[in-house]
């Protein structure tokens, strides 16, 4: 079984606040919410995969100094398996904003199962909620 290694991250404003973003129409899983990232380039780790998904999606700006590994998600699709790791980032710059029409939502984290996501993101929630 193939698998796929997605980065991810947690956004979390001064306020303790997660950012979600919803998936567009038209992509896999469409209409579900999930933490920003995206698939990890050959070549590529996962820290430089989330700066370079961070600034085409959201416009921001950060560094891998300022993402925390947090946890991972490993889940088994029909026809993948997901490898995801989870970091948390508090320092970014410039205003987030959903790029690719995207819905935004910054949640707070007791509030993040009142959100569908993906079977993947699920138990996420938990370690986050604790960590926050």
């Amino acid at each position: 079984m193939k698998i796929v290694l997605v980065s991810a991250v947690a956004l979390i404003d001064p306020d303790g606040r997660v950012l979600l973003a919803q998936r567009p129409e038209g992509k896999s899983l469409a209409g579900l919410w999930e933490f920003p990232g995206g698939k990890v380039e050959p070549g590529e780790s996962p820290e430089a995969a989330l700066i370079r998904e961070l600034r085409e999606e959201l416009g921001i700006e950060t560094r891998a100094s300022c993402l925390a590994p947090l946890t991972f998600a490993s889940h088994g699709y029909e026809d993948f398996h997901l490898l995801m790791p989870l970091f948390a980032c508090r320092r970014w710059e410039g205003q987030v904003v959903g790029r690719e029409g995207q819905r935004l939502a910054w949640v707070r984290p007791e509030k993040l199962r009142d959100y569908p996501m993906p079977p993947a993101d699920l138990p996420l929630i938990p370690i986050l909620r604790d960590w926050i």
